[in-house]
This record gives C-alpha cells, structure tokens and sequence, in this order.
C-alpha cells in the first residue's frame, strides 16, 4: 500500500476510535447522572455498543495495512457479534428485573403495555401460557 493510503486509513481510524471512546464516556456519565432505571438501560445499551462497534472498526481499519493475519480482524468480528447479541438481552433482563422489583417510576411511563397484558391475563383467569411471567 502507498504511505499516502496509510496515512488516510490511520487518521480514519483514530477518528473511529476517538469517536468510539467518546460514546462509551457518554454512557459511563449517563449511567451516573440519569435518574431512572429506563433512562440508565438505554444509556447502558444504545451509546455504548455503537462507541464499541467503533473503537473495533478503529482497530480493524489500523490492522489491515500492518497484519495480513485473518485472525486478528476475525477476533474483533466476533467480539462485535458476541456485544450485538448479549447487549438487548442484558438489557430486556435487567428491565424485566427492575419492573418485577418495583423500581420503575411509573410516573415517566405513558403506556405501561405489560400491566395491560398482565391485568387481561388476571381478568381472564388464564396461567401463565405466554411465557410472561411476572
């Protein structure tokens, strides 16, 4: 590859990697000063896995020019994945915990569509065949 292509790729990536660790301080502030548990949830999910998906493409725009090595690139593909799919799942979990707990300040909620389906569930006298347990 020519220097000049290097350079181009280099300083895309320390802006990648910038912009990647400046979402994830983002979301480390909003974790500390958000008053609620739905408001920390999201600042815990959304910024902080695109900050990473970032920071990883940062990396992987550095090592193509300097690795030829498939493994190195693949790793950072699969760590990508792996925060891809446990992150919602992390999130919907502590969710479900938080409302089971009480802690979700129902005042800041406009439509509460689990207590909708929960009370329909309870008027009909049905079990708990839809897997939402409360």
């Amino acid at each position: 590859m020519s220097d000049q292509l290097i350079t181009v790729l280099d300083w895309v990536a320390i802006l990648c990697i910038l912009a990647g660790a400046m979402l994830s301080f983002v979301a480390g502030v909003g974790l500390l000063r958000f008053p609620d548990l739905l408001s920390r949830m999201h600042t815990a999910a959304k910024p902080q896995i695109l900050g990473l998906l970032l920071v990883l493409v940062g990396i992987g725009i550095r090592l193509i020019p300097v690795e030829t090595n498939v493994f190195s690139v693949g790793t950072l593909l699969l760590v990508a994945l792996f925060q891809i799919v446990t992150v919602p799942v992390a999130g919907h979990i502590a969710a479900r915990v938080g409302y089971r707990t009480g802690r979700i300040d129902e005042e800041l909620i406009t439509r509460d569509e689990l207590a909708e389906r929960l009370e329909a569930r309870r008027g009909n006298g049905g079990g708990e065949a839809d897997g939402a347990s409360r």
